[in-house]
Parts: structure tokens; C-alpha cells; sequence
């Protein structure tokens, strides 16, 4: 027949999908918006990544020739491309920015953003408002990555561009560090907050703007699209004390006290200016909305000509000091030596000009050096004069200008390497030989001392199974794999904060590391070690209680912390509020119990499978928090069993609510109540795909199976933050 059949004619021939306009497909979470979203576990799978399972960039960056990289880095910060002309024929302040803001997006509370990843590269984080333009400086590096190739990552691109451009401008920079993997596809499921709409007024983000420190938890930005705080003020109006207020909070949220902050600002804002000389409204799209003849470049300037004088970003137009181009005194002489007034920019925007400058402290046009412009400062320059604090601290910096260079220097440092981890992490020749704080450092742990007999003293020492390895899940589950923070090595367990949080178990807690400390003392073993044996034994006992003989794997090394090389301040956000693999919750909270599971087990870089194993197999150990039976689908406790999933998907029973969070399982026939559940529990047996790993592990020829994948999955827990076995 002929191809005039007009129920198909004009319409298109492949399915529409991902999020363009055009599509008219329905995802399943447009169909089920309350169904609980997996993907969070699933992100940066092998599947997404070309460089295959063989590649390890951590080993082929140790061959990249650092040398020549660096020359090749310093050759192009005054390289000036006609397609993006250089603010004085210099990329430096653009390079910082872009290294700044790849930084910029950590969160102390769970870890989150930060530079480790080349994130900054992929959605929401190329097209963010704040973040306007650094597609061109991702793209002036593409000649470096296109010749140094599989040695060096973006991400670690990123952060060096931002130190050779100090280090061009004079500053003697603290260090860095290469090993920063990249990722290969956006993390979508990371939260950046709720609003619909960029910029939209900060308010929603808190209880109360008037207090800052009621930002919603983990976010640390004020506003969605921004990296830290509004530069012209608390949604947009100008008033610096409140600002002040605003920087302190967001700065304590990214781990950066008063000092910190402080050399930071001033420092970040020696070098380089603000873009805002034009009409704002007539730049492109951003570049995920971009059209494909763009490129991937976003906010095209219709009316740029070739010159830098004419660049629009964040609307805000100018330099902070006189000589831009210069690491110097200059933002302190400028911002303390003269009175300033709130103008507008030719964009429109709020920014601080000064009174009766003196032409020779104004800098030169970016593109006319024949032509002076007034220096600017933003509302949270102006924070640094108001605030006593931040004031007395400037002060400071100005009597001593090498003292603040080192603060500046240092906090450069700790902003673009807080993600990466311990010290054993760090790559490359200008890795600084002190040992900091914020680095979480611990002792190299003894080695030569007998695992058995270790075994041997703590199966005599009459500690039950539950203590065990409950002692053991509680020191290993505060790993983040978001910044290799927290885990089972260094023992900090024992200190403050984490002997009192209350997910810990305090007095449980201290009985066990009582017995602990004596056997470490006997034997040799850290502390660390003694109690990772201890959850290793307790599994091994479960599982031969259930008739598998089986040896859960163990590593030694691991060091004891001290308070002096514990920051406890910043071990708080590490606290858990919720833990699902042990059926507890600190309160209720708005989000539900079962996405506080999958935040858990996504931190400490778990897979679905393996967080279903973990947690049916904690339920039959008898681990819960308090001893609650909920969840608890077994009459066989104590043994390693797959009797939760059994259970679980055992048509014999009925499922019925019970109050909040509360549920009883039924016999069908009898009425009786068999067991109690949580949310936690159920989910297993109702989203579609946990249902799929439950009934795998229930199967009659599953058991011995369970029992391997549940010691794998415990194992990957116990040595998570064992950086020195990858």
C-alpha cells in the first residue's frame, strides 16, 4: 500500500524522551511523583563512563608531566582569544572563578558538591545563574586537556587553573593536590533545593530569613543558582550587616570559620572584577537551553564586539582594586581607605562605588588602558567594613599583610581540597608536607600483632553478638563517600562528638569500648581494628549459627584519632538523624524514613542490592536501635538468615497500618500478628524494584547466596574509608 494512510503521516518516527520540551512521553515519576526514586544509588554506574573498568585515573595522573603542564597553564592565562577577549589580557580572574565556583557548591552537612567530581561541567551546575560564563573558561582549557588527554581530569584542571592564575599573580599558593576523578554524567539527584526558579527569593530556604541560621538543612547557599550569598544584598536589597549575617552562616555551612571567611573574600577579590556593562536581557540562553549551533556555550552577547569592557554577568560592573591583575594589598587599602555609596550598575544592579576617589586608584578599562573606571565593592564587601567582627580581622590582616597572604593561601587551599579526603589521598609534587586539621588525619595503625588471638579475646570477653556488631555498623556508617569523610579508621568513635550522639547508643557504647580498650592494650591492635574484628566475629558466629562456615575478610592498619587531631566542630554535621539498617530515627522529620534509607546508603556508597542485603541481614542479627523487634522477621535471631525477605514476600500474611510509621504483619488465617514493621521494613516488599532483590534472596535456592553477597556488602562498609587498599 502507499504511504498515505493519515493516521501516521507527519508523525515522528522514535520516542521522545529526557527532559526537552518536545517530548511527549510520561516518565514514570511523572505518572507516580510519590513512588520512592532509586536513582540516588545508581548514579555514575560503569554504563555512563567510556573509559572502561581497566582505566584508574588516580594511577595515570602520576605519569602526567606536571612541569609542563603548569608552563603550558601560565602561557595561556595572557594568551587572549579573540573569542573571548581577557580582562587585561589576563584570564586570572576568570580562571579562579571558575575553580572557585567548581569548590564553592561543598556543603559541610552531608558532604556534597564540592570540586572533586568536574561536576561543574554538566547540569544544573554549567547553566546555574551564578555561574554565568565559565563555559568560556571550561572551553579556553580544552587545548590543555585535549594534549595532556587521560592524565589529567577536568576536575583536577579546574583547580590547578585557579592556582597557576595566583600563582601569575604573585601569590605563593599553599599546595595542591591532583586525584580528582571525573564523573560522566550529572548528579541530578543531588538536593539544591526547591524552588522552580532561579534566583527566586531566598525566603523559602528559611524559617525565618531574619536568622539566617535557619536555612533549611543540607543547603548552604542562600539562594537557588547562587554559591554563596546575593552579592547585592538579602534578595537583592542592599544592608551589609545583614549581609554579614548571611556570609557568616553560608561560610560556616561550606566548613570556613570567621577568619577563613574572611581571607577569602578579601583575597578572592583582590584579583579580577565583576561584569554587569550592558543590557543584561539581551543575552542568550543559558547553555543547557542553548540551541545546537551554540555549541554549548550559553548566555551569547549579541553586543560584546570583541571587547572585554562590554561583558555581562552577574550584573554587577567593576573591579575591587586599582591593580587586578595584582595579588596584593589593594582590596583592604581601597575598601577601608575611602567612603563608598550604593549605585547602579549600567546593568542595573546595586554595587558600592567610592566618594572622591583618586584617579590613580581607580583601574584601568579591562580593554582601554587609556581609560580609568571606579572600582566597585558588593554588599558583602561592605560586610567585611560593618561587621565588628569581620572588621577586627581585616584589621588584623592589614597591620600583618604576610600573615594574611599565608590565611589567604591556606583557606584557598582547604576550599578547592575539602572533598578530596585524607591526606593519603593527595597526588602530585606540590602536595605541603603539614598536616591539617580539617584533613582528618590518623596515626598509621600497628600491624604486627595476631588476628586470631584478637578474635579469641573478644569471643571470651562475654560482649553479645548485638554489641558487637552494632559497635562495629556505628563506627563504619558515618563514611561519606560524597567527601571521604568519617568511617571506622581512626576509632572516633571513642571522642567527641561521637561517643555522646544518640544514635551511638552512648551507654552501650562505652561498655563495649571499655572491653575494647583493655584487648587493644593486650594485643597491640588499635582500637580501630579491635572493632571492626568485633562486627567481623559477631557476622561469622551469625552465619555459622545459620550453618555457613564463612570468613569475613579483614584488613589491619587501621589508627587510633586523638581529640587534638579531631576537629569536633565539624564531625557534628556528621551525626546521623536516622538509620534505616538499624530501624531508628532520631525524630520524625518531613522527609519520609525510607528516603532517609536511600540518602544513608548512598553517602556511605552503597548499591541497591547491597543495601537490601545489609539491611535484611541486620534485621535477623537483632541490631535494631533499643532492641525493637520492628522489622525483626525472624524467630531465629542472632542467625544469618534470609528469613526478613521469607517473611517478608510470604503471601500468608497481610500487611496492616498501625499508627505512624507503624504496621503489623497478619496471619491471614488466624488474625494473629506474626511480626511489627516500619515504612523502612515494608518498602522492600513494596517498590517494584526493592520487591525484585527481596524475592531474589528469598528464593529457596538463594540462602547461601544472601549469606556471601550480605559478608561483601558488610566488608565494602567495614573498609570503606581504607583509602590505602584501593
Amino acid at each position: 500500500m502507499g504511504g498515505n494512510d493519515s493516521n501516521t503521516a507527519g508523525k515522528c518516527p522514535v520516542m521522545h524522551g529526557g527532559n526537552t520540551s518536545a517530548s511527549t512521553g510520561t516518565t514514570n515519576t511523572d505518572w507516580w511523583p510519590e513512588a520512592l526514586n532509586l536513582d540516588i544509588l545508581h548514579q555514575h554506574d560503569n554504563k555512563s563512563d567510556p573509559m572502561g573498568e581497566d582505566f584508574d585515573y588516580r594511577e595515570e595522573v602520576k605519569k602526567l608531566d606536571h612541569e609542563a603542564l603548569v608552563a603550558d597553564m601560565r602561557a595561556l592565562m595572557t594568551d587572549s582569544q579573540e573569542w573571548w577577549p581577557a580582562d587585561w589580557g589576563h584570564y586570572g580572574g576568570l580562571m579562579i572563578r571558575m575553580a572557585w565556583h567548581a569548590a564553592g557548591t561543598y556543603r559541610l552537612a552531608d558532604g556534597r558538591g564540592g570540586a572533586g567530581t568536574g561536576n561543574q561541567r554538566f547540569a544544573p551546575l554549567n547553566s546555574w545563574p551564578d555561574n554565568g560564563n565559565l563555559d568560556k573558561a571550561r572551553r579556553l582549557l580544552w587545548p590543555l586537556k585535549k594534549k595532556y588527554g587521560n592524565k589529567v581530569s577536568w576536575a583536577d584542571l579546574f583547580i590547578l587553573a585557579g592556582n597557576v592564575a595566583y600563582e601569575t599573580m604573585g601569590l605563593k599558593t599553599f599546595g595542591f593536590s591532583y586525584g580528582r576523578a571525573d564523573i560522566w554524567h550529572p548528579e541530578k539527584d543531588i538536593y539544591w533545593g526547591a524552588e522552580k526558579e532561579w534566583l527566586e527569593p531566598s525566603d523559602s530556604r528559611y524559617e525565618d530569613v531574619e536568622t539566617p541560621s535557619t536555612m533549611e538543612n543540607p543547603l548552604a547557599a542562600v539562594q537557588m543558582g547562587l554559591i554563596y550569598v546575593n552579592p547585592e544584598g538579602v534578595n537583592g536589597k542592599s544592608d551589609p550587616l545583614k549581609t554579614a549575617e548571611q556570609v557568616r552562616e553560608t561560610f560556616a555551612r561550606m566548613a570556613m570559620n570567621d577568619e577563613e571567611t574572611a581571607a577569602l573574600t578579601a583575597g578572592g577579590h583582590t584579583v579580577g572584577k565583576t561584569h554587569g556593562n550592558g543590557d543584561a536581557e539581551a543575552l542568550g540562553p543559558e547553555p543547557e537551553a542553548a540551541d545546537v549551533e551554540n555549541q554549548g556555550f550559553g548566555w551569547i552577547n549579541p553586543n560584546m564586539g570583541g571587547k572585554a569592557t562590554n561583558a555581562i554577568t552577574s550584573g554587577i560592573e567593576g573591579a575591587w582594586t586599582t591593580n587586578p591583575t595584582k595579588f596584593d594589598m589593594g582590596y583592604f587599602e581601597l575598601l577601608f581607605g575611602y567612603e563608598w555609596e550604593l549605585k547602579k550598575s549600567p546593568a542595573g544592579a546595586n554595587q558600592w562605588e567610592p566618594v572622591d576617589i583618586k584617579e590613580e586608584h581607580k583601574p584601568v578599562d579591562t580593554t582601554d588602558p587609556s581609560v580609568r573606571r571606579n572600582p566597585i565593592m558588593t554588599d558583602a564587601d561592605m560586610a567585611m567594613k560593618m561587621d565588628p567582627t569581620y572588621r577586627a580581622i581585616c584589621e588584623k590582616f592589614m597591620a600583618d599583610p604576610e600573615y594574611f597572604k599565608d590565611c589567604f593561601a591556606r583557606a584557598w587551599f582547604k576550599l578547592t581540597h575539602r572533598d578530596m579526603g585524607p591526606k593519603s589521598r593527595y597526588i602530585g609534587p606540590d602536595v605541603p608536607d603539614e598536616d591539617l586539621i580539617w584533613q582528618d588525619p590518623v596515626p598509621q595503625g600497628e600491624t604486627n600483632y595476631i588476628e586470631e588471638v584478637v578474635k579469641e579475646k573478644i569471643a571470651e570477653s562475654g560482649l553479645s553478638l548485638n554489641e558487637l556488631i552494632c559497635t562495629a555498623w556505628d563506627s563504619a556508617r558515618t563514611y561519606r563517600n560524597s567527601d571521604m569523610r568519617g568511617g571506622a579508621n581512626g576509632a572516633r568513635i571513642r571522642l567527641a562528638p561521637q561517643k555522646d550522639w544518640e544514635g551511638n547508643e552512648p551507654d552501650r557504647l562505652a561498655k563495649v569500648l571499655k572491653v575494647y580498650e583493655n584487648i587493644s592494650s593486650d594485643t597491640g591492635a588499635s582500637i580501630a581494628d579491635v572493632i571492626v574484628l568485633g562486627g567481623n566475629l559477631g557476622v561469622e558466629k551469625a552465619a555459622k549459627a545459620a550453618g555457613y562456615d564463612v570468613h569475613v575478610p579483614f584488613h589491619k592498619g587501621r589508627g587510633d584519632a586523638t581529640d587534638a587531631l579531631t576537629d569536633a566542630d565539624s564531625f557534628e554535621p556528621l551525626e546521623p538523624l536516622a538509620d534505616g539498617f538499624r530501624n531508628w530515627q532520631k525524630k520524625e522529620y518531613v522527609v519520609k524514613p525510607e528516603e532517609m534509607l536511600l540518602d544513608r546508603a548512598q553517602l556511605m556508597g552503597l548499591t541497591a542490592p547491597e543495601m537490601t542485603v545489609l539491611l535484611g541481614g541486620m534485621r535477623v542479627l537483632g541490631t535494631n536501635y533499643g532492641g525493637t523487634q520492628h522489622g525483626v522477621f525472624t524467630h531465629r535471631v542472632g542467625q544469618l538468615t534470609n528469613d526478613f525477605f521469607v517473611n517478608l514476600t510470604d503471601m500468608a500474611n497481610r500487611w496492616e497500618p498501625k499508627g505512624k510509621n507503624a504496621y503489623d504483619i497478619v496471619d491471614r488465617k488466624s488474625g494473629n500478628t506474626k511480626f511489627t514493621a516500619t515504612r523502612v521494613d515494608l518498602v522492600f516488599g513494596s517498590n517494584s524494584i526493592l520487591r525484585a532483590y527481596a524475592e531474589l534472596y528469598a528464593q529457596d535456592d538463594n540462602h547461601e547466596k544472601f549469606v556471601k553477597d550480605f559478608v561483601a556488602a558488610w566488608t565494602k562498609v567495614m573498609n570503606a574509608d581504607r583509602f590505602d587498599l584501593a
